[in-house]
């Protein structure tokens, strides 16, 4: 997609600090628009689109299949709308998936191993006149060497200019997506790893709690995934069982890259040893955009939910239930003392009226 990047200062050395002024974060994997990025700020305006060939009249990122060892050759064409030429450096760099999961792309002082240090422009600048557009050659070259599976990054515009006022160069980056799926052995797959569970009761014995599952997403394949996610706790032998509500699908994470994962499950009942489920189905998409869903992957944890106040409370009627018990017993054996001890009385008592009649 064709997609503006945050603008990333550099200090200039009267001055420690710097300042990041954002573009539309539009160079994501779902993307907001199909039309031509634009990057306006002050006297600064142009947009950036894929040229018109045999790949596609109008492409909203440029995609390629290519064998480790081989190279494609495309055309980014870049306008200027503004009132005065515009001199902008033109490079690659790889991307990754940020914390909000969009895609964003390595600053140029970062080292690109991927997208970054495969594409290469014909020209690392170009000047372009008020009003007119410039297409941009480059050429996607694979080392034949390549590790089979998905790569990502971009092809960028930059425009740095000096802020006197606030002593900075401030980078205007906008570029456009480029994918490369490098030939050879797909192995997609993601993990569920450091799963972990916590439960929280309630004050009231009879009142259900609520746990909370925390995992961690790992893309160990080679293709870009996502995944759907499901989670569940239960009881012994999988009875008592409560599932989360719907938990969003992960983003599509590039190979290597992981997401930490937090799922609340709400109405879980305390039964001492919890089971906690979590289900990831991945989701591979092919060069066409079709998406196929992979077997399931799961991860169970285990905790401890002891119900202590109605565990208390148990405790207490069931002491005062034996003491009920052997009060009853003490008094009946206190009686049965005192009947026996009346009968013997009487059966001493009758043996002495009838020594006393015998005489």
């Amino acid at each position: 997609m064709h997609a503006p990047v945050t603008h990333r200062p550099t200090h200039t050395m009267s001055h420690v600090r710097s300042v990041a002024l954002a573009l539309l974060a539009a160079l994501s994997f779902t993307g907001l628009f199909t039309g031509p990025a634009r990057a306006a700020d002050g006297d600064a305006t142009w947009t950036v689109r894929t040229a018109a060939n045999s790949y596609g009249d109008d492409r909203s990122s440029f995609s390629y299949a290519v064998n480790p060892g081989g190279q494609v050759k495309d055309a980014m064409v870049v306008a200027n709308h503004g009132r005065t030429p515009l001199r902008l450096a033109v490079y690659a760099a790889d991307g990754y998936t940020t914390e909000a999961g969009g895609l964003d792309l390595l600053t140029k002082d970062k080292k690109s191993v991927g997208v970054g240090a495969w594409v290469h422009a014909e020209e690392a600048d170009i000047v372009i006149k008020p009003g007119k557009a410039a297409k941009v050659p480059f050429t996607a070259a694979v080392p034949a060497d390549a590790t089979p599976g998905d790569y990502v990054g971009g092809i960028l515009t930059s425009l740095k200019q000096a802020d006197d006022a606030q002593g900075i160069n401030v980078d205007r980056r906008l570029g456009i997506r480029v994918k490369l799926r490098v030939g050879g052995t797909l192995k997609p797959r993601l993990a569920i790893e450091n799963a972990h569970v916590e439960y929280e009761g309630s004050l009231n014995p009879f009142a259900k709690g609520d746990a909370t599952l925390t995992y961690t997403v790992h893309n160990t394949g080679n293709t870009i995934l996502s995944g759907r996610q499901a989670a569940s706790v239960s009881g012994p032998f999988g009875l008592l069982r409560s599932g989360a509500d719907p938990i969003a699908a992960t983003p599509e994470l590039l190979p290597g890259e992981s997401r930490d994962v937090t799922v609340p499950v709400h109405g879980v009942t305390p039964a001492f040893r919890l089971a906690a489920t979590a289900t990831l189905t991945p989701a591979l998409t092919d060069a066409s955009g079709s998406v196929t869903p992979l077997e399931p992957v799961e991860a169970t944890t285990h905790a401890w939910a002891i119900p202590w106040t109605l565990s208390l409370l148990v405790l207490v009627l069931g002491a005062g239930i034996a003491a009920a018990v052997l009060l009853v017993r003490r008094r009946r054996a206190q009686r049965k003392v005192r009947e026996d001890a009346l009968v013997q009385n009487a059966v001493e008592q009758a043996l002495r009226d009838r020594e006393t009649q015998q005489n």
